[in-house]
């Protein structure tokens, strides 16, 4: 079963979001931050990083950036999923090394398209 890291500060969307995840079967974990994410991730590597872009301790992004230079750290499949939809924001997470991109709010449909479309489903 291929692993997830839920990565938001809000605990509600982390819930919907493993919902939706274990529904696709995926084995979940969650963490509010970066810093958080970060540390799970040099214990265990996920196969996917569903990510949020505003957090406090380390964002998003700085998550993504220092992600990528792990052992590893090239292999999870990691989709944005935030508020942030302007074409600058967008570009600078695909550059950072994100695979997908999706806005809030999301759905099961959304979630599915876009996991599909990266290759996990």
């Amino acid at each position: 079963m291929k692993q997830c890291l839920v990565v938001d500060d809000s605990r509600v969307i982390r819930k919907v979001a493993r919902r939706i995840l274990e529904d696709m079967e995926f084995n979940c974990a969650e963490a509010e931050d970066g810093a958080q994410a970060l540390s799970q991730c040099q214990k265990t590597m996920p196969d996917a990083i569903l990510l949020d872009w505003n957090m406090p301790v380390m964002n998003g992004i700085d998550f993504l950036k220092a992600l990528r230079r792990e052992s590893g750290g090239d292999q999870p499949v990691v989709v944005f999923c935030t508020t942030e939809n302007d074409m600058g924001h967008i570009t600078e997470a695909l550059r950072a090394g994100a695979n997908e991109y999706i806005m809030k709010p999301f759905d099961s449909e959304i979630l599915n398209a876009k996991f599909s479309e990266a290759g996990l489903v």
